[in-house]
């Protein structure tokens, strides 16, 4: 599968399914409608032990699929899980101290960055990159506009990759891409439907494919 480097990649946060075996079917069959960067797993309501066995089962799959995993949270469960990185939603020293443990083994980002102060705290440890709004944050049809707002300020002069959280809306990708972010973060807009899930990617990446902005060299 060709990866579309030059443009806006898609980020899916796996859904909210407490039955494991249900979880890892329907983000397997999602990834098989195109271009995905990466997989944020959070923990949701599950317990530490629960967690570990929905990440077990998660980590291949979306590996096999040619995109990273990444477990949201816990360091424990990303590595016996094998996963390729943690996505944080703490301060800076939270992941500044989660980067001097393990980078560049694992992927570090995240952040908790709901304004420029906070997000310019987080670019200075140098995260992998750094994330927009939160996990559970599409609760409208469209992105939230602070967070296309930040995207668009943080992508036009820092070199530290972001993701932007979108909406519920497919659609919502593009406003996104348009900010200028390298990565936009879906969850109810692909699982809303898990049936429909994988059409949902192909149609997303058709869209971006047609109308995002390219990255300059």
């Amino acid at each position: 599968m060709t990866e579309p480097e030059n443009r806006c990649r898609l980020v899916l946060i796996a859904p909210d399914i407490a039955d494991a075996d249900e979880q890892a079917k329907i983000v397997a069959d999602a990834l098989k409608g195109g271009d995905v960067a990466s997989v944020i797993v959070p923990q949701y309501g599950l317990d530490d032990g629960a967690f570990q066995k929905h990440a077990e089962k998660l980590v291949p799959l979306i590996q096999d699929a040619g995109a990273a995993a990444l477990i949201a949270g816990d360091s424990r469960v990303a590595g016996r899980a094998k996963a390729d990185g943690l996505h944080l939603s703490g301060n800076a020293e939270a992941l500044s101290e989660a980067i001097d443990k393990h980078a560049p083994k694992l992927i570090v980002g995240g952040g908790n960055a709901a304004d420029r102060h906070t997000a310019l705290e987080i670019g200075e440890v140098r995260p992998d990159y750094i994330f927009f709004g939160r996990l559970d944050g599409d609760i409208k049809p469209e992105a939230h506009p602070k967070n296309l707002a930040l995207g668009e300020w943080w992508a036009s002069m820092i070199e530290i990759p972001c993701i932007v959280m979108g909406g519920t809306d497919p659609a919502s990708a593009l406003a996104v891409a348009e900010t200028g972010a390298e990565f936009v973060a879906l969850r109810l807009a692909v699982f809303g439907e898990p049936a429909r899930a994988p059409s949902v990617i192909a149609e997303i990446n058709a869209l971006l494919d047609e109308k995002a902005p390219r990255f300059e060299d």
